[in-house]
């Protein structure tokens, strides 16, 4: 009996061993079921709200079956503005891009200018209401009108790139600043949640505005590209931030007027795209407060940089001043006898640049954000 107790006191200390050994094992395998099915549940959440829970009108337009043509066009435009962009320019000459400006300026004015047209006309000219305004997801001419000129406006967030592209090209990676570049990358990404679920309504109020404002901004840019004579014409240089800010007033308080009105629109959107005007009047007020109170102790604003020879320039082609040292721009204001075409500095008849005729760079400052 002696030796059964022994074999039994053994075989139930072994098989305490094992269970202790196994445990783990079987924890393990829970929590792998529970992400398994935590995984499944999100694949098929997110069937659901692409499938069922969008506009079917849109599901089969360009770029609106998914989102991650979106999102990783926004991620590359953000690498190749911050990191890439940078770096193919960094040993090349800057491109002179003046009569391209003027151009895509005008193309976009243009593009604009329709697109604020055809929001009016079809709902915010005549039927659709400031106070709440659902969407009208049937296909009758005038909802199907509104929910094409939405798809033209976010169509048109990729075309404003070439903002930033033009920045890089031109080397003046200062405008293209975080600022610059979260307003850009964020805005296709949230017009595309928009234009999936919501292609029309209450929150199409937001694209008429920015749309007014783009249209006013590049004109003006337009304008600033064609070279100093026409300085005179864009005088209200500052007053763009200014506008821009008021827009994004306008913005969160007609959105967030429904938090106190029963409407029928989707209340999500209606709190996204009120932060999202919150968030960009914070960041351009304190652009603003930056940019026009802001004082800058180092330089002096009333001169202008000499002329450089060529060990402080490093190079000087053709009478043309091709680029400045730090030294200088830290100190020098960028102005000159025969002005400034859009940040391009043009050489001087007589090759002096005298101290009282000086025209000041118009175009590139304001463009940092928009």
């Amino acid at each position: 009996s002696r030796g059964v107790w022994c074999v039994a006191a053994v075989l139930s200390r072994y098989t305490r061993a094992r269970r202790s050994s196994l445990a783990p094992r079987f924890s393990d395998s829970g929590t792998t079921g529970e992400m398994t099915t935590l995984v499944h549940n999100l694949i098929d959440g997110y069937h659901d709200l692409m499938d069922n829970k969008s506009d079917p009108r849109v599901n089969h337009w360009a770029m609106m079956s998914s989102p991650f043509p979106t999102l990783g066009i926004c991620l590359f435009y953000a690498y190749f503005s911050k990191v890439l962009g940078p770096r193919l320019m960094e040993n090349r000459k800057p491109f002179d891009l003046r009569r391209v400006l003027i151009f895509y300026n005008l193309i976009q004015t243009v593009f604009s200018s329709w697109i604020f047209y055809e929001y009016m006309m079809s709902g915010w000219y005549g039927h659709y209401s400031f106070r709440c305004q659902p969407v009208d997801y049937s296909y009758s001419p005038m909802a199907l009108r509104m929910a094409n000129t939405c798809w033209w406006y976010y169509f048109s967030k990729f075309t404003e790139f070439f903002d930033t592209l033009f920045f890089i090209l031109r080397k003046k990676n200062e405008h293209v600043s975080t600022l610059h570049v979260v307003h850009h990358g964020c805005m296709p990404m949230s017009v595309w949640m928009g234009m999936k679920f919501a292609p029309g309504g209450h929150s199409t109020f937001f694209a008429l505005l920015n749309t007014f404002v783009h249209i006013v901004m590049y004109f003006y840019y337009m304008v600033a590209a064609m070279g100093p004579q026409y300085q005179k014409y864009i005088w209200w240089k500052k007053y763009l931030t200014t506008m821009q800010m008021v827009q994004f007033v306008m913005i969160f308080a007609h959105q967030f007027q429904l938090l106190f009105i029963d409407c029928n629109y989707p209340k999500s959107f209606m709190v996204w795209i009120g932060l999202h005007g919150v968030m960009f009047l914070f960041l351009f007020s304190d652009f603003y407060k930056t940019r026009y109170s802001g004082k800058k102790p180092s330089k002096n604003e009333g001169a202008c940089m000499p002329v450089l020879n060529n060990k402080q320039n490093g190079k000087i082609a053709n009478g043309k001043t091709a680029h400045y040292t730090n030294d200088y721009s830290a100190v020098y204001s960028s102005c000159y006898s025969n002005g400034v075409n859009n940040g391009y500095m043009t050489s001087n008849s007589n090759g002096t640049h005298p101290l009282n005729s000086c025209a000041t760079t118009e175009g590139d400052e304001s463009r940092k954000v928009k």
